[in-house]
């Protein structure tokens, strides 16, 4: 199986939940602008969407989709799912979440946005934090260990952290706790962001 990526893109949340999950797996570097890969090839040819991340599996078949290949990863890996009745469901809640609105709000930041719109969107993933925040009940959003939806938002907590977004001290704490698990700190690692 391969993942393609993009160092510090979304992708990092399911390059993460592949280490925690034990999952073998090869991984290629995508270039965003150029859409090349890291051995040259033509990363349209792969994904015709021509963003990360993007995951092949062993048969040859393909995902797209941060939501669908976390979810994927939860499947494979029941410790990184939810047990509860509703416990999929509740992930896949969290998980669109973050990915309509709060990835989406940072688009002005990574898209040569205006000083204007930077600074709106940095007031909006303020307030989209907040209902997260006020949800955290434990060290992380289902508990006492993480879910696939804990790495999808530990990269929108980079992301924060990179253009001075006002974090509340919960999130900051989980933002910590994250970055300090091992399978985390190799992932950060191998895509040279330590």
């Amino acid at each position: 199986m391969k993942l393609y990526y993009s160092p510090l893109a979304c992708s990092l949340a399911d390059h993460i939940a592949l280490r925690e999950a034990g999952i073998a797996f090869d991984m290629e570097r995508v270039d965003l602008k150029t859409c090349r890969t890291e051995a040259g090839a033509d990363f349209r040819a792969i994904s015709a969407k021509g963003y990360v991340p993007a995951l092949v599996l062993d048969d040859g078949e393909l995902l797209t989709e941060n939501v669908a290949v976390l979810d994927w990863i939860a499947t494979q890996a029941p410790s990184l799912a939810v047990e509860a009745p509703l416990g999929r469901t509740r992930v896949l809640e969290a998980l669109t979440y973050i990915t309509t609105e709060i990835h989406r709000a940072f688009k002005p930041m990574w898209h040569a946005g205006t000083a204007e719109a930077k600074a709106a969107a940095a007031v909006t993933v303020a307030k989209l934090f907040r209902p997260l925040s006020d949800g955290l009940k434990d060290d992380y959003l289902f508990g006492d260990r993480p879910s696939v939806a804990d790495f999808y938002l530990f990269v929108m907590l980079l992301w924060a952290e990179r253009f001075a977004v006002e974090t509340p001290a919960p999130l900051i704490a989980l933002r910590d706790r994250v970055r300090a698990r091992p399978a985390v700190r190799v992932a950060l690692s191998e895509e040279g962001l330590i």
